[in-house]
Order: C-alpha cells, then structure tokens, then sequence
C-alpha cells in the first residue's frame, strides 16, 4: 500500500521554516527528523553525520532511542548507513534485518523495524552522512520518497558545510568536511605557499534551496540553459573554434551535456519537487558526480569534469554571477586551486596576493607553470580532486618542493611549515648578501650566471638577484596573454620596455616558440599527434615568415643604439639558421635603407635542443655567434621521454652518463671555436646539476631568480679543477659511472659544498 507522503514541496516548505527559527543545531536537527518521519509517514527518522575519523554518528533520531545520539556509529562500509556513506547511493530494502551488511546495535532499539530507506547527504558529491527513515511493516518506498529523502538531505548538507553542528561536536572529534587532508601531485615550481583556498572558478554557494513557485522556477532554468546554449553556439561558431582541436572537443562535449535531455529533465523533476532552479542543478549534480567518482574508466572520470563545469556555468547563469571571484574576496594569502586555467588568468590574479597555484591537471611544461615559475609562485599539479575537496576559505598549504598539498592541515603541520617558511627566509637572506659577491669558485673559475625571463615583472629580479644579464628571454609569453596579435609597434615598445628594465645588462632574446602545444588563442591551432616535435618554434617561424619578419624588425628597432641578441629555438639543420639570419639580414638592410638606427651590435644564436645538432656542431659553431643549451627538450628528445608524463618522466636522469657525455660535447666543441655557449634548462638552476655543469667546462647557466643564490653559493664553495679531474675520466672510462648523481653528492659532502 502507498504511502500517504504530503509531498516534497510541503515537506521543504516546513523545513524552510524551521530552519528560520533561531534555535541551536542540536534543536534544529531534531525537529528536523521529527517533520521528516510525520511528512513521509515513518516511524523512525535519523541522521548519522560522518566524522574526520571515519566514522559515522548518530546526531538525531526519532523513533529509536534518544540516548543514543552522540553515542552510536558505524564506521564507513559497516551496517546499512556505512554502506550508504561508502557507496554514495540510497538503499531500500523491505526488510533490513535479511541485508548481509545489517548490524544491530542494540542501544538504539531498532530491531523492531524491517522497511529501511536511507540516502547519502552529498555536498559537490562528497558524503557528510546518511539520512534514514525505517518502519515496522515489510515496504519498498516509491520513487517521490526517495527523492523527497535525499532533496532533505540537501538541507542537512548545508548545516554541516556552514558549520552550525561543529557547535555539537562531541570533544575529541571533528566532522569529516573539516580533516585534514594529504594530497600527493607533482611539484611544479619551487617555493612553499601557506593560506587559504581561493577557488578559480568558484562554486556558488546555493543558499536559496526552496523554492516559492515551481512554474517561475522551471521558466526561469528555461531561459538559462537557451542563453547557455546560445553562448556555446556562438563560441562554436566563431573563428576561434572553427577547426577541430582540443577546445573545440570540450566546447562540443558541454554542447552535448546542455542538449541532453536525461540531464535536464533530472533537473525539472527536482524543481517539481520543490527545489529552486539553482538548487536543482547543484542536486542532480552532486548525484552524478558521487556516482561516476567512483568509476574507474578515465574517460567516463573526464566527462565528469565536462559535466561539473557546465553544471558550475548554468548555476551562474541562474544566479547572474560572473566568472571568477571577485578582486576584492581575494585574500592577502590567496591559494589559487583550480582544474586548470591559462597564463593569462594566472596574471590577471595580481602577484602581490598570490601564495601559490593548486591544479588538478598541468605539468611542469604547461604556460601556467611557466608563468608560476617565472613569478616565483609555489606551484603543485596533477592533484586529485582537489577542487571538489577544498572549500573557499580552507586553509592550506603548499609544498612545491615535492609535490605535496595539506588541506586543512593539523597545528603541527602547519608550526613546521610556518618553521621551514622562516628558514627558507632566513636562506634567501643569506644568498641576498651574495648579490653583489661575484660568482667565482673557490679556484678562480668564473661563472655567468644568468636569468631566464619572459615577463616584465621578471626584470627587476636581474639587479636585486646580481644576475649578469638574461640569458633567456622567452618572447611568447607576450603573445600569449595577449588577446589579439601583438603589432610592430606594440611588441617593438615591449622589447624596448626590458632592455631599459635590464639595466645594460645583456637580454638573449629567443624569438617565438609557439605551434605545437603552444597555441596562441588568436591563431587556428592545428592539430597534431605529437606537437613537441611537430609544426613549431624556427620551423612555424620560417613557414610563416610575416610574423617572424615583424617580431625581427621590432627587435631591430628596439635595441637602436644598443646590443641586441636573438637566438631561434628549436633548429634541427645548420641550414634553419641560415635561413633565419637571411631574415635579419634583410629586416636590417631595410632599416638603413630608411635611416632608422640599428643596434650597435648584433649577435644571433640558436638554442641547442634537438639532438640532430650534436652531429653538426662543427658547422654550427663556425656560422653563430653564440648558442644556448635548452636542456629540458634536449633531454626530452634525447632519451625520447615526455617530460609532462609523470608515468615516464622520473624514468631518466638528467645526470646520468649518456646525457652528461653529450652536454660535455657540446662545451667541448663550443671552446674550440671560440664560441659562448650557455646551457639555460631547469638543470641549470640546481646546485648538485650546476656543480656538474661547471666540471664538464659550462661557464654560463641561466635559471630562475630564485635559483641563483643557491646556486652561486655552491660555486664559491667549489674547486671546479678539482671536480673536474675526479669526474671527466669517469665519464671517459668504458664502463661508464654508475651513479654519477650519488658520486656528485658524495663530493659535496667531503668538500662542505652547499647544496
């Protein structure tokens, strides 16, 4: 026989008023399960909230015996309730007692019921508890109790997540939603940020569960997903997007979800219910998420976060809120967490504000993380669900050193990262008053130490550093956050900007490296299987000479009257080059044919990083003026490992023989010719790898600002001659040096150099 159920709407209209009602939480969850069992006729209502030790406690019953609250749990996968909390899926069974996973517990006295129906509370598909009802007789619920149940869950979902029942905490324990948590990803750039959760794209905290008029309610989600779906038509159909690749796959996929009627009508029925649009959307939402987070198949895990974002976008098109947090909500200590995000929105945050970037994909080659690092921004990637786990306001910490997260972290967690933030800062103080010491060894060799750069608010680092110039200058960051192709003017005024921000030091700069995985948002991408090695950097440049002639010109212009350095990336034939300083020599033809000044002296380069080069170094030091090593993509194509593939990418040593003989090969060729050559790769930028570097014969590196100081610290403590004379005949023996990483630490050690 069918329940008599008043229904959903009456139900949430009571409950709207009782959660008006200024009484303490203890109160309101009672009176809580006292309207949920008289609305859907049950004998016994109760609410087990699940705490940081993973347990689950009865907070409020009616129908089973009062003492019991704050008394009984079940851990999560024990009894019914744990096996709800563990699945994240309701349960409803006629007689509860024949379930294998029953556990009774005899101080609730609950043996006298056989009808059982629970469901999870869920918050962004996250279980905080179970929600119960139960009665005597043998009944399945019908499908409106169900829903009924787990709308009032959303209710119960809020208290916890706005903390009104940490007040009835039992002492000694803490809920779930505020345990620490431990996050293992991969480190991205250096530095430890402690502060508090800034969500990139923020969930808008639906506040307005209930909803007035449930017709006002369906037009009003109407109306939001056509504008939804007309702003994705639009962006589908604008030149951005007109050919195929990987934000145009995305853009289809949320196309998809917005069409999709399943979805929609999940969303209806949960207004018939009662629930405001917005409400609606975070429900159904939050279902599908518990439900496909435990999927295993990664496709079916990547359409999930397809859904939540669009999910995420209609809530703001219901709520008319705009994308992003507001400047003003960010907090002086602004951990940035987010899926994902670009450059450009990275800098849009503002540097002042930023302790560090949280992101649960990006890799250490990402522009996000070239940025960070540039910025001097603790970052950490490839961080597991970290945006659905973390709340805006949650503190957090940061360790970018290796690849750890705490959210939430305990008091002593956050004393000794307090502590290794004051000796980082008593370090960085010590290599500060190294700033003008020069950067000699300890037997008279000396180093160029140098600074890899790519934004303007890089440059200031160069003299506060005691940088002796910057040896890279990555030009494509200023394409990249720009909306529109920079003009002649605009980037002839940018290069002008940091040779003046340089100070007189010397600025390399390399010209563009885009195509490839490096799409500038104004250009059609084109898509490719393997873009590392594909239509990018000298080769796109010399395919489209226009854009590579405006970028020469500018820098021609810019440098008037001073030195000017411009080396292309990416060359693979001696013959790249030559073709390239063809275009110089043209560009530079017609400035004097014009009586425009040049600069006083030019030299260009190339960056060594590609292997084919090493067979040709004869010819290429003869025809350049000087070359830099781009160790990260020579090691990668070296030893055919995908640096952003953490499956592959710890596989090889930068350090290891093969690798070592073959930057040795290059100083050794460069010094018979007479020609500089820096090596400018993250490698360059640790003192154990620096250290081998100077012994193999590199006298200049270039590396981050916050790299220098340690690394000049080593090479005043170190005798490069000594090294040397230990470590070149090993690389020469026939049998190679096993563990050449071990052998340079061991040096260290003996000698007292810093490392």
């Amino acid at each position: 026989m069918r329940s008599t159920l008043a229904g959903p709407r009456v139900l949430l209209r009571r409950l709207r008023e009782v959660m008006a009602e200024p009484i303490n939480a203890q109160e309101r969850l009672d009176k809580i399960v006292v309207l949920i069992a008289a609305n859907v006729v049950a004998e016994v209502c109760s609410v087990y909230i699940l705490r940081a030790d993973g347990v689950l406690e009865l907070y409020a019953t009616e129908g089973l015996n009062r003492d019991a609250v704050h008394k009984t749990s079940l851990k999560v996968g024990e009894g019914l309730v744990g096996l709800i909390a563990a699945d994240a899926r309701p349960l409803n069974l006629p007689n509860a007692q024949a379930h294998p996973a029953f556990a009774y517990r005899p101080e609730t006295g609950e043996e006298a019921y056989n009808s059982f129906l629970g469901v999870p509370i869920l918050r962004a598909g996250r279980t905080l508890g179970v929600l119960v009802v139960q009665n005597q007789s043998h009944r399945t619920y019908f499908e409106d109790e169900v829903e009924a149940l787990q709308t009032t869950a959303m209710v119960i979902a809020e208290m916890v997540a706005a903390g009104e029942l940490e007040a009835i905490v039992q002492q000694g324990t803490k809920l779930d939603l505020s345990r620490p948590m431990l996050f293992q990803g991969v480190a991205l750039a250096d530095g430890v940020g402690l502060g508090h959760v800034v969500l990139h794209e923020p969930r808008v905290i639906v506040t307005n569960l209930i909803a007035e008029d449930s017709s006002a309610e369906l037009e009003r989600l109407e109306r939001s997903i056509n504008r939804l779906r007309l702003s994705l038509d639009d962006l589908l159909a604008s030149g951005d997007f007109a050919q195929h690749g990987e934000h145009r796959d995305v853009l289809e996929a949320y196309r998809m979800f917005a069409h999709d009627r399943g979805w929609i009508r999940k969303i209806e029925e949960a207004i018939n219910n009662g629930l405001t649009a917005e409400a609606a959307v975070e429900k159904v939402q939050s279902d599908t998420r518990a439900r496909m987070m435990r999927q295993t198949d990664p496709y079916l895990r990547e359409r999930l976060h397809d859904l939540d974002d669009l999910a995420h976008r209609l809530i703001r098109e219901l709520m008319g809120r705009q994308h992003g947090p507001l400047d003003e909500s960010l907090p002086q200590d602004a951990i940035i967490v987010a899926r994902n995000m670009g450059a450009a929105e990275l800098l849009d945050y503002g540097r002042d504000r930023i302790r560090a970037v949280v992101l649960e994909e990006g890799g250490p080659t990402s522009h996000v993380t070239i940025v960070a690092r540039a910025l001097g921004i603790a970052s950490v990637g490839l961080v597991e669900n970290i945006v659905s786990l973390a709340e805006s306001g949650d503190a957090i910490i940061v360790d970018g050193e290796n690849g750890q997260v705490h959210l939430r972290p305990a008091a002593d967690i956050e004393n000794a990262y307090a502590e290794k933030v004051r000796f980082r800062a008593r370090r960085q103080a010590q290599y500060r008053r190294l700033r003008n010491k020069p950067s000699v060894s300890r037997d008279g060799v000396e180093m160029a130490l140098q600074l890899n750069a790519g934004l303007l608010v890089d440059l200031p680092a160069v003299s506060e550093s005691g940088a002796s110039g910057v040896g890279l200058f990555r030009t494509e960051l200023q394409f990249m956050v720009a909306s529109s192709f920079p003009r002649m003017s605009e980037q002839k005024s940018y290069y002008e900007q940091v040779l003046d921000a340089a100070g007189g030091r010397p600025v390399t700069f390399r010209t563009l490296d885009i195509g490839g995985d490096k799409v500038l948002p104004y250009l059609r991408a084109i898509q490719e299987e393997n873009p590392a090695m594909g239509w990018r950097a000298i080769r796109f440049g010399l395919d489209r000479p226009g854009i590579l002639r405006t970028q020469i010109r500018a820098l021609l212009h810019a440098a008037a009257g001073r030195e000017l350095k411009i080396m292309f990336p990416m060359v693979s034939e001696v013959s790249e080059f030559h073709a390239a300083k063809e275009v110089v020599k043209r560009e530079l033809a017609h400035l004097r044919r014009h009586n425009h000044p040049t600069p006083e002296r030019l030299q260009l380069g190339v960056m060594i990083e590609v292997p084919s080069l090493l067979y040709q170094l004869d010819e290429l030091f003869q025809a350049v003026d000087f070359a830099s090593v781009g160790s990260n993509d020579l090691f990668q194509f070296f030893n055919a490992v995908d640096r952003g593939n953490t499956r592959v990418a710890a596989r090889f040593d930068p350090m290891s023989v093969g690798f070592l003989r073959a930057l040795r090969a290059i100083s050794e060729r460069a010094r018979a010719y007479g020609t500089p050559v820096t090596l400018c790769g993250e490698i360059a930028g640790r003192p154990l790898e620096a250290m081998a570097l100077a012994a193999i014969g590199y006298r200049g590196l270039s590396m981050s600002a916050s790299a220098l100081g340690p690394v000049k610290a080593m090479i005043r403590a170190l005798d490069v001659g000594r090294l040397s004379a230990r470590l070149l005949p090993r690389l020469d023996q026939e049998s190679g040096l096993v563990d050449p990483r071990g052998f340079l630490s061991s040096f260290a050690e003996d000698n007292d150099i810093p490392l």
